[in-house]
């Protein structure tokens, strides 16, 4: 009889204990009932200060490289163009692109050029069989720093050598017009030899170019100690720095120009297969990393402003070699470099050589080049501040070299043509062997 009693009980107990364990579900789902309707409009106010602010900020990152036009076009399209906020800020663009003023003559853009950076001078200027040579044809961090800051205080703006001029349809070139506010010049920059070739170990200089923790472009260098470490320790990453600091030194987020050659591979890496490969003098193990990483950075470079041209495999002298031999070095560079940095349609010539003369272009090794898709082409000339031709189907600019012989040349006063940029006495690193 107990036991009936007990099982009666429990029917009668269990609905409650189930009735009980049963109220927190619906307590959960109460959590998730939609907000009501005086919230649900505060967060889409919120949403909406949101977008608006990085529409705005947006904005004003290409305002501030002279890109107008990308700037209001960005507010006009976007789903808050009513607003306050962004209505002021598409006026005040509007304003401001009427105050620009088109650059007169695209013949007349100088273009300046250096080697790798001298880091430690104690090691680069330690009086052996290489120390001339850096004294000659480099400058320092420091020396590069200072020159950054009498450019901008000057007015300078980097552009990219298709801001100046471009293949319209029909394959001429034609100038492009290239706005900037009073006082703005342009300016382009470039870099040769970014390869920090195996002469140059141990003697003061960056080991590569690579991309940090952070996924900035930065370099790696060996320091007193031994140590490996990274840091802005080459042009590319000092640029980098400065145009962060100074947007409008940038014009539409053009950097410089990166002149490569190929022999010692690419940014820093053993990268050539004819050099490095299993069948070269010196095989490199790890070839395939190195490639693999030479093109993530270049790809990062290309992301941030940067370009890349064509300095010969390498290293020749265009002028000297035959027609057979720069078929060579170009299907050299195409094979081993082209595939890490991506196609490019400037030749930045070595030894500041040239295929022809002042003349407008018309031999066999123009006609080989520009059907190996160049357009753009350089070489060197430091006996004005400028010079530029258009020719039908490509553009040529002289460059001037920024390196010690230059600056030595400035100090003496056997050459000018520097006072223009930076002042060269100021700039001068103590360092430096003296002048005379």
């Amino acid at each position: 009889m107990k036991k009936y009693f007990v099982w009666i009980l429990i029917l009668l107990i269990l609905p409650l204990m189930i009735g009980c364990h049963a109220r927190p579900t619906v307590t959960e789902e109460s959590d998730t009932e939609p907000p009501p309707a005086e919230k649900r409009e505060q967060t889409k106010e919120e949403n909406s200060k949101k977008e608006q602010k990085k529409l705005l900020h947006q904005a004003k990152a290409f305002a501030q490289q002279y890109d107008y036009e990308k700037a209001i076009t960005l507010l006009n399209e976007s789903d808050t163009n009513k607003a306050k906020d962004i209505q002021e800020a598409m006026e005040t663009y509007k304003n401001e692109k009427k105050e620009l003023i088109t650059w007169p003559d695209n013949s007349k853009i100088p273009h300046l050029f250096f080697h790798s950076l001298v880091v430690d001078e104690s090691k680069a200027f330690d009086g052996d069989s290489m120390s001339k040579g850096y004294q000659d044809y480099m400058v320092t961090i420091d020396e590069f720093k200072k020159i950054l800051k009498h450019l901008y205080e000057r007015g300078y703006v980097l552009v990219d050598l298709d801001d100046i001029a471009k293949l319209d349809k029909k394959g001429n070139m034609v100038f492009q017009e290239l706005r900037l506010p009073e006082g703005k010049k342009p300016l382009v920059l470039s870099q040769d030899d970014v390869s920090y070739y195996e002469y140059m170990k141990n003697d003061g200089f960056a080991k590569n170019l690579t991309i940090d923790d952070n996924g900035k472009v930065t370099n790696t260098y060996v320091n007193e100690e031994g140590q490996v470490v990274q840091g802005a320790y080459d042009l590319v990453p000092i640029v980098d720095d400065f145009v962060a600091k100074h947007p409008d030194f940038s014009y539409r987020g053009a950097k410089g120009i990166i002149a490569l050659t190929g022999y010692n591979g690419v940014l820093g890496y053993q990268t050539s297969e004819s050099g490095y490969g299993s069948n070269g003098d010196h095989p490199n193990p790890n070839i395939k990393e190195d490639q693999q990483q030479a093109k993530k950075v270049a790809d990062k470079m290309k992301r941030e402003g940067w370009t890349f041209a064509s300095h010969s495999w390498g290293h020749l002298d265009v002028n000297k070699i035959s027609l057979g031999l720069l078929k060579k070095d170009t299907s050299k560079w195409k094979e081993e470099v082209e595939p890490l940095v991506g196609p490019t349609d400037t030749i930045i010539f070595a030894f500041g050589s040239d295929i022809g003369s002042w003349h407008p272009y018309s031999n066999d090794k123009y006609n080989f080049l520009k059907d190996q898709g160049f357009d753009y082409y350089a070489n060197v000339d430091a006996s004005k501040d400028a010079w530029a031709q258009l020719g039908k189907q490509y553009f040529r600019q002289s460059r001037i070299n920024v390196d010690g012989l230059r600056m030595k040349q400035a100090v003496n006063g056997e050459n000018v043509v520097l006072e223009q940029f930076f002042d060269v006495e100021d700039v001068w690193d103590s360092s430096r062997p003296a002048a005379n």
